[in-house]
């Protein structure tokens, strides 16, 4: 870690919450998952901030950005590219799609059918996309921002357990409090203060911050705690499916990023407390009335930090 580290990491802090206002636990999530290149999803009511926070990401790290409005009638090549035929040439010259770029927002995903959220799949896992046989790679770094509204919401499909495995984290903004509000109805933040963000990192500097992440250290007694915790969610009763491998692995790994964020080279009890229910709460399957981060939190309630053996 280098001495601009913490500095670098405040700023791009700072400047976001001037965006979206009174979130600032949601804020170092959103940075803790890009640093620890993953994927986030944002569940939420329309109207939260979620798309403002996608551009906002996007302003202060320069990088670039798409949205696409998922809907029911989106079809995989609207996210993928297609490939038309030149008949000068008689070659067929593959046009790239929307997903390729650096931050890639995809709108109420869960709005979409399960054919076209699969699209993003191998986009997420594999940093590319297969069009007629031939593998197209995508930006580095390639980082979904996924919004979804409640499956309450009328015309809404359900992502299945393989897809939102593929999320680092799940977050949700909720309503504001009093004071933002209040902020918010004087137009002193969201879209029109985000086009005016100032660009804290770059592409090179994020991805030194990026490879960072894997240095944090993680002695072998947090590392005991973590498997305690992703131990529990098999073991629960109120759970059906715990955390995977995968799971765990994404535990880790954005605790270690949420270390950084702190201006700190190794991890702490605090640091898998803070993000372990926006990895796990998505994750977990409840057998009775615990579901997602209820779930979660009860476990790492009943969780101590020290072992008893």
């Amino acid at each position: 870690m280098t001495a601009a580290t913490p500095q670098l990491i405040s700023a791009a802090l700072t400047a976001l919450n001037t965006v979206v206002l009174g979130k600032e636990h949601q804020i170092k999530l959103a940075l803790c998952t890009l640093l620890a290149n993953g994927h986030l999803l944002l569940e939420d009511l329309p109207g939260m901030g979620k798309t403002t926070l996608a551009h906002a990401l996007a302003r202060v790290c320069g990088l670039n950005y798409n949205r696409v409005q998922f809907t029911s009638d989106l079809l995989p090549a609207d996210l993928t590219g297609v490939s038309i035929f030149d008949r000068d040439k008689s070659t067929f010259n593959f046009h790239q799609g929307p997903l390729f770029t650096q931050i890639f927002l995809a709108d109420e995903l869960n709005r979409a059918s399960p054919k076209a959220q699969s699209a993003l799949l191998e986009a997420m896992e594999e940093q590319q996309v297969s069009v007629d046989g031939t593998a197209h790679p995508l930006p580095s770094p390639f980082f979904v921002i996924a919004t979804q509204n409640p499956q309450s919401q009328s015309g809404t499909f359900p992502l299945p357990e393989s897809q939102l495995d593929r999320f680092l984290l799940r977050i949700s903004l909720g309503y504001p409090d009093p004071a933002a509000e209040r902020q918010l109805l004087k137009g002193l933040s969201g879209r029109n203060v985000s086009d005016k963000l100032p660009q804290v990192l770059s592409e090179g500097r994020l991805k030194a911050l990026q490879s960072l992440v894997p240095q944090v250290r993680m002695t072998d007694t947090l590392l005991d705690y973590v498997q305690r915790l992703i131990a529990a969610t098999r073991q629960s009763e109120h759970c059906q499916v715990g955390l995977s491998p995968r799971g765990a692995q994404a535990l880790v790994r954005s605790a270690q990023s949420w270390a950084l964020l702190q201006a700190r080279s190794h991890v702490l009890p605090e640091d898998v407390q803070a993000v372990f229910v926006a990895v796990a709460g998505h994750r977990l399957v409840g057998r009775q009335e615990l579901h997602d981060e209820q779930l979660a939190r009860r476990i790492l309630s009943e969780v101590d930090v020290i072992g008893n053996g």
